[in-house]
């Protein structure tokens, strides 16, 4: 499948594109007045991700989310899969939905990671016939809280970075690239075992650390240099401290002085913040913390999106309902959505806007013009639900 359909799939490709420096942004402009209609696409707790595509090429978007697919413009539900293999009482057998053409069939697939540590599966779309679809197994034991989905090689398809909690290892898998190939290579990033490799670590990036035009892979530790072939295993790592465990890792210039930044937020606290890289005396690098929010906890996941369309990416994330079931601070709060308006420069600012108090994000969402208005809409699957926030103009 081309990258020009396979943006259809998910917003993390545009993240991805953003931290690499390739911005999709515009030229600064004047902000547009930003309204959000709220469509409950499901009451039931279905999953913690959530990914969308044209299913059944009719030329509408639909939405994917655990077992099921829900086709546009009515949302009728379908089942996919019936995979329920070793659920844990009061969390989903789904904790991230991706979707790509696998097989490059033609037809878009669904991936899925199961509970951290569980299988990761792709799910081979049979088109428009009353059946199951097939379970094909990636990785048997794929763990951090939020694997990414990305084009780790730059050959137009995109791959999955994860850890294997059984080599104690981190690494890529490359997705397939011939018609009717279903074979994921597998390649190390890490093989410190001491460094990212439990099943429930916390924060993981893709983005342009260094500036030298190759993506890397960030951690709350440091961050993994990219080499010129990203197949050479053991990447260089670069100790840094990102402080404690977080949600989704974004590479931007926040304070446009020329360097990269860091973004990203508590999974399961209060706080949304950037870290600045600065140099001390001697040229080395430093990191400085500076609080974007702290209106609400459970922050498990966050994106970066044009959402006004003024040309500057802004940040949306909000409360994971019942993260860890009622343990978390702030967990009996309201689960909240919010996009932050962002304003770069020396005193980077950003903005406020709640869209919902009764939805809240899962460990991965959606943000992409999904209606084809010209206007970014927002997909969530949580334990409130499933649901599309679609932007209109006001």
């Amino acid at each position: 499948m081309h990258l020009s359909s396979t943006l259809h799939c998910n917003r993390m490709i545009m993240l991805f594109i953003i931290s690499a420096g390739l911005s999709p942004f515009c030229k600064a402009q004047e902000p547009r007045s930003v309204v959000f209609k709220k469509h409950i696409i499901s009451n039931t707790f279905i999953s913690e991700g959530a990914a969308v595509g044209d299913v059944n090429k009719d030329g509408n978007i639909d939405i994917l989310a655990g077992n099921y697919w829900f086709e546009a413009p009515s949302w009728k539900q379908h089942l996919i899969h019936a995979d329920t293999l070793n659920p844990v009482p009061g969390y989903s057998t789904t904790f991230l939905n991706f979707c790509m053409d696998v097989n490059n069939d033609g037809r878009l697939d669904l991936i899925r990671f199961d509970q951290p540590g569980g299988i990761c599966a792709w799910y081979e779309n049979p088109t428009n016939k009353n059946t199951l679809w097939k379970t094909h197994i990636i990785l048997k034991s794929a763990g951090i809280e939020s694997p990414a989905f990305a084009d780790v090689d730059n050959d137009g398809r995109m791959d999955l970075i994860c850890n294997d909690t059984l080599t104690k290892e981190v690494i890529w898998l490359k997705s397939p690239v011939e018609k009717n190939d279903t074979t994921w290579h597998r390649f190390i990033i890490s093989s410190d075992k001491q460094r990212a490799t439990n099943r429930y670590t916390h924060g993981l990036g893709w983005g342009d650390v260094n500036k030298d035009g190759r993506n890397d892979v960030i951690i709350k530790s440091g961050w993994w240099q990219q080499p010129v072939d990203p197949k050479t295993n053991n990447w260089q790592f670069h100790a840094a401290d990102f402080g404690e465990d977080c949600a989704n890792m974004f590479v931007l210039d926040v304070d446009e002085d020329g360097d990269q930044d860091i973004i990203s937020s508590s999974a399961h606290d209060y706080g949304i913040w950037w870290y600045e890289q600065q140099k001390d005396d001697k040229g080395n690098t430093t990191w400085v913390k500076h609080i974007i929010s702290k209106l609400f906890s459970e922050s498990h996941s966050l994106a970066l999106a044009d959402i006004n369309g003024d040309g500057y990416p802004d940040l949306i994330t909000g409360k994971r309902y019942f993260a860890h079931n009622g343990g978390d601070p702030g967990a009996y709060e309201a689960s909240v959505l919010y996009w932050f308006q962002f304003k770069p420069g020396k005193n980077p600012q950003w903005v406020p806007h709640q869209i919902d108090n009764n939805s809240g994000i899962g460990n991965s969402f959606i943000v992409t013009d999904i209606n084809k208005d010209q206007l970014p809409d927002i997909i969530i699957s949580n334990k409130k639900g499933v649901f599309f926030f679609e932007q209109v103009k006001p």
